[in-house]
């Protein structure tokens, strides 16, 4: 099995499920769920190191180049998991147009596989964009009350970086071609080119700040609360436990490997920008009242600690940022989940408007808390691993930024805790009579999210090894 066939049955599978629609108006979402299902099947048949090739426009020297390695196995994974629990997380929100909402989330799924997987850069850009375009849709038609302003919000802040990139792309490939003679969008023989030190520093700030832009880090971040409050849950569950990551992959995949030395001499500012990121997103995350708002900010500080991991470039920092990228899609996932049954059941994201709801809703309190403790960095979860570890490998290049970082730990107990008492402890909301609790389905997902947790928590060497070799040949240093 080749991963271009995987990318196939997910484009073939989105169309399938929009014509579904006119059988049975249920059966969108039973066909996702099949098409996410034989996906995970068609991924477990894909050897590591595979690498497919096949020539697509030579005249311009663009291929089709898709390989999986373990870096990208461990993010198409997570991204077919996710997807599922958009599916399910979706299940009784989405209340038209069925169809076409389940074509957008599998085109979505899609293009971020296409993202992990393309090392032609014209072929990365193509997926990059062919992710953006359903996620534009997905919140402008079934998001909340501000979802156009939230859906073009998010497709100006993210189509304009990527244009960016894409010019930052061609530069360097007119580069190399001036060079060699040789027009090549593949990423493998761009890595050694040979590019005068000032170009290339301004070539990494055009990748750089497309990836920041989708990270997304401070001061690239506004799009996001916007874009995360408007969107239907399964919108915020792929935004922030998928799409935030192709920022982070691109950092780490492209930019640090492509250009070594200037991203080495940009290392104290982008480190900068991560610890701001952390501490800022902490601070602006406790002072929401917008269940919705508080978790999105507390995304803009969790990347930040990848943006501080992927800079500081040594192992330990390194392979924390994959650790935490991973953990951050299934707590964070999770809780958008949480936040999406808590507006379809009561209307509202407002804490001030909840209070008490452990009672009325004990299942939903307690996996709220799991999660809400491991976005902390609890001992034991995936969470704390990854954020220790590019604590730990900061701390060898830079030891302000990285007491700077840590501070952000303790804004985010802070934060965290908040959420928990305003929204399930406290005096409980008189007009909160009933509530329905969480069923089979929902805690279903849910228990393989805390599995997930725990066992990157205990055991993180699963993801670890999966990740070294990868690391170890981008040039990380050992």
């Amino acid at each position: 099995m080749t991963i271009l066939w995987l990318i196939l049955w997910l484009l073939a599978g989105g169309l399938i499920a929009g014509f579904s629609e006119r059988i049975h108006p249920n059966a969108p979402r039973w066909v996702s769920l099949g098409v996410i299902a034989v996906a995970f099947v068609l991924l477990w048949g894909i050897p590591i190191d595979d690498v497919q090739t096949a020539a697509w426009i030579p005249r311009f020297g663009i291929s089709v180049i898709l390989a999986m390695d373990g870096l990208s196995f461990a993010l198409v994974a997570l991204n077919l998991f996710l997807g599922i629990v958009a599916v399910v997380s979706s299940w009784n929100e989405i209340e038209r147009s069925h169809g076409f909402f389940q074509f957008n989330l599998l085109w979505t799924l899609a293009g971020v596989a296409g993202v992990f997987t393309a090392l032609d850069l014209f072929l990365f850009f193509v997926f990059w964009e062919v992710m953006l375009v359903p996620m534009y849709f997905l919140i402008a038609i079934w998001g909340h009350e501000a979802r156009a302003y939230a859906a073009m919000k998010f497709f100006l802040f993210t189509q304009i970086s990527g244009l960016l990139m894409l010019f930052a792309i061609l530069a360097l490939v007119y580069v190399n071609y001036a060079a060699t003679d040789v027009i090549t969008f593949s990423y493998k023989a761009l890595l050694g080119a040979t590019i005068d030190p000032e170009i290339a520093y301004w070539l990494m700030l055009g990748f750089f700040v497309a990836f920041v832009v989708k990270l997304p880090g401070v001061p690239f971040h506004t799009w996001l609360p916007d874009a995360h409050t408007q969107a239907p849950t399964a919108g915020s569950v792929l935004l922030a436990g998928i799409l935030l990551k192709t920022g982070a992959y691109g950092l780490l995949r492209f930019v640090v490997p492509l250009f070594p030395d200037a991203a080495l001499d940009f290392r104290w500012p982008a480190m900068l920008l991560g610890a701001v990121s952390v501490v800022y997103g902490g601070y602006v995350a406790y002072s929401q009242s917008d269940f919705k708002r508080l978790v999105a900010y507390s995304s803009i500080s969790h990347m930040g600690f990848v943006l501080l991991g992927v800079f500081a470039w040594n192992t330990v920092a390194v392979q924390g940022a994959v650790v935490q990228m991973v953990a951050h899609g299934f707590s964070t996932a999770a809780l958008f989940m949480m936040a999406g049954a808590l507006q379809q059941r009561l209307h509202t994201r407002e804490m001030g408007e909840m209070g008490g709801l452990w009672a009325r809703a004990p299942r939903m309190g307690a996996v709220t808390l799991f999660f809400v403790i491991a976005s902390l960095g609890m001992p034991g979860l995936g969470n704390f691993v990854g954020e220790f570890m590019v604590l730990l490998g900061a701390f060898q290049v830079n030891v302000p930024l990285t007491i700077v970082a840590a501070a952000g730990i303790v804004v985010a107990a802070v934060y965290a805790l908040s959420l928990m008492q305003r929204s399930f402890q406290g005096t409980p909301n008189p007009d909160v009579a009933v509530m329905a609790d969480f069923g089979a389905r929902e805690m279903s997902v849910m228990i393989l999210m805390m599995l997930a947790l725990v066992w990157l928590g205990v055991y993180p060497e699963t993801l670890l090894g999966l990740s070294r070799p990868v690391l170890m040949g981008m040039g990380l240093p050992p």
